[in-house]
């Protein structure tokens, strides 16, 4: 005779659901943060774009995700990059260097996260339009989690979860810190930037990186037996001027691996130039508004917004959850803004990163 009453049943899958939010915390220990706009948070996505497409830029991220399976993850990152020698017209590359930053904080257990990076990057000019570059990166990051906040399993007394019993678990070191380092290269290609009534610019940015080739110590419990897993990340994007309209096509693929974990996305942004700019008096500055449409394989479809005006843009992205974890998380995936200053070299609208 089944004894399992309705109760009984709602009770436990309740604690699946908040067992599924611990674990989903536990994932995350190996895996490094990502934005659904990766291209506007350059230096997780590769050290060698620090200088490489703006003599300036800072850009600020938010993101929040998963708020209707557990306890939301919310991740805020900033990065600042530039460009050292740009005054030095007899220049045959590009020096240049950058600092990020992130936070994030993910799940019941409250696991917590910061890192602090610095990227050195030297671009060699190849012609008037290419350059070639390569980047490092190091830094020092620190993790903490509150075991008292997590529902395990032993706390299931057969009807449902109680907060009274032992958790049972030690952590030898809730909180550590560890050094990071890392390399990139890029290839960066730009014909016919700046103001134009053609709009036959063409823009284009491919690279490749390893993210924490020290392998560092990444564990609660044996920092010598556990450690962090390399990222690996490949990219291609482009900005395509349709000629003789306000239109581009912005199209990209990211590529990134680490461990079991993959991650293929892809899509393009339709930007329309709403106004190009006065060169002349300066008066009318350059806006433009593009959206975009990306699908992170094998997860969520990705919808895009961005506003730019002169050397300010803001983008907002959102999460259509189409995996197996659809039942629980009802299509919500999650939501993220970023603000963006660059400084053009030539005026107008430049590539995205």
């Amino acid at each position: 005779m089944n004894l399992i009453t309705s109760t009984m049943k709602t009770s436990y899958i309740k604690l699946i659901v908040l067992l599924l939010g611990s674990l989903a915390g536990f994932r995350s220990f190996a895996q490094d943060i990502h934005f659904s706009q990766m291209e506007y948070s350059p230096l997780t996505l590769n050290p060698a774009l620090a200088g490489a497409n703006s003599p300036m830029q800072g850009i600020v991220n938010y993101r929040s995700q998963w708020n209707s399976v557990a306890v939301p993850y919310k991740t805020i990152a900033a990065s600042f990059d530039m460009r050292f020698n740009e005054k030095n017209r007899t220049k045959k590359g590009i020096i240049a260097g950058g600092i990020n930053f992130f936070n994030d904080q993910a799940g019941d257990l409250k696991v917590n996260t910061n890192n602090v990076n610095i990227n050195l990057a030297y671009h060699l000019m190849l012609n008037r339009n290419s350059t070639l570059g390569l980047g490092i990166y190091s830094g020092f990051g620190q993790r903490s989690i509150d075991p008292n906040s997590g529902r395990w399993g032993t706390q299931y007394d057969g009807l449902a979860y109680n907060a009274a019993l032992p958790s049972q678990e030690t952590f030898n070191n809730a909180t550590f810190s560890f050094f990071d380092a890392g390399t990139g290269v890029l290839y960066a290609y730009r014909k016919n930037q700046g103001y134009t009534t053609q709009n036959n610019q063409l823009s284009i940015n491919a690279g490749f990186a390893a993210y924490h080739v020290n392998r560092p110590g990444y564990s609660y419990l044996d920092q010598n037996t556990e450690k962090l897993l390399m990222r690996y990340s490949a990219f291609a994007n482009a900005e395509i001027g349709i000629q003789n309209t306000k239109g581009s096509v912005l199209p990209g693929i990211y590529f990134q691996r680490q461990g079991t974990s993959m991650e293929i996305f892809y899509g393009a942004y339709y930007k329309y130039i709403l106004s190009s700019g006065s060169a002349a008096t300066g008066f009318t500055r350059p806006m433009a508004l593009s959206f975009g449409l990306f699908n992170r394989f094998s997860d969520a479809m990705v919808a895009k917004i961005m506003f730019e005006y002169d050397q300010y843009s803001a983008g907002f992205a959102y999460d259509v959850n189409i995996s197996s974890l659809t039942t629980v998380s009802k299509a919500r995936g999650g939501f993220e803004v970023f603000l963006r200053f660059n400084m053009n070299d030539g005026g107008g609208f430049r590539a995205r990163i």
